[in-house]
């Protein structure tokens, strides 16, 4: 009488076939070849795009502090290169129109809404006006309700750093195509200078912590956000660095 046959337990079944195996080799290095072929270029470049981004936000605050410890250039009364004149501090004297007063509305400070004030000084000795940032003020609960802004009559004289504002925004809301309107969502210095009835320098001055006649002037750095910006660029590099690994481990490792 035969032996019955001995149960088999799962550790008792033998390995797939050499050609199984080769086969399901391939075929991990075909599909996964291909999908890094698409991964790899995709998370270095986002990653070489944050670095630039952090590089370009430190050049621009290495810039900024340089040109700004220099002696005030009085502003010219007539039309000047805003970029010869970036973050350079400036003497102003002149008068504030008022009238043409503007709020920039969803300014943060300290995680409180605000705006910014931007009032138009006329330059002594000219019809020539320039776009001073006040700073900031907050807003009132009921964002309905405008905050009572003072402005100074007479002539002031005012120091601060020449900035430019950038052309592409994103607005909250359809902003209007012509009028007067006291909030806008951004500083438009083509939309001023289309809504103005006098001639602006292309430019906008910060108004100095020290200088008269401004509210809160704490204004942002311009590479505040860099060590983030490299931190995103080094997750990105290590997503290239961990896609490939993992496509190497699954073509050595045994089947």
């Amino acid at each position: 009488m035969e032996d019955a046959p001995a149960t088999r337990t799962g550790f008792q079944y033998a390995r797939p076939p050499a050609g199984r195996a080769r086969t399901s080799r391939r075929w991990v290095a075909i599909l996964g070849g291909i999908l890094l072929a698409f991964l790899l270029p995709a998370f270095i470049s986002l990653g070489l795009w944050q670095w630039r981004k952090a590089a370009s936000k430190t050049a621009i605050q290495a810039q900024l502090d340089r040109r700004s410890h220099d002696a005030p250039i009085t502003l010219p009364t007539t039309m000047v290169d805003a970029e010869s004149l970036r973050f350079h501090r400036v003497a102003l004297r002149g008068r504030f129109d008022a009238g043409r007063q503007t709020l920039i509305d969803n300014r943060l400070y300290r995680e409180q809404a605000g705006y910014h004030v931007i009032t138009p000084l006329r330059l002594e000795g000219s019809t020539l006006h320039v776009l001073v940032n006040r700073g900031w003020v907050p807003a009132a609960a009921d964002h309905q309700q405008l905050p009572a802004i003072g402005v100074p009559d007479g002539v002031v004289e005012l120091s601060g750093i020449v900035v430019t504002p950038g052309q592409r925004f994103f607005n909250l809301a359809p902003q209007p195509v012509s009028g007067w309107t006291p909030v806008w969502q951004n500083l438009d210095l083509e939309r001023f200078r289309q809504a103005l009835p006098y001639p602006i320098q292309p430019l906008v001055v910060q108004l100095d912590a020290d200088s008269a006649h401004g509210f809160v002037r704490d204004w942002p750095r311009p590479d505040e956000r860099a060590e983030r910006h490299r931190s995103y660029a080094l997750q990105w590099f290590g997503f290239a660095v961990a896609s490939l690994g993992i496509w190497g481990y699954f073509l050595v490792r045994r089947p």
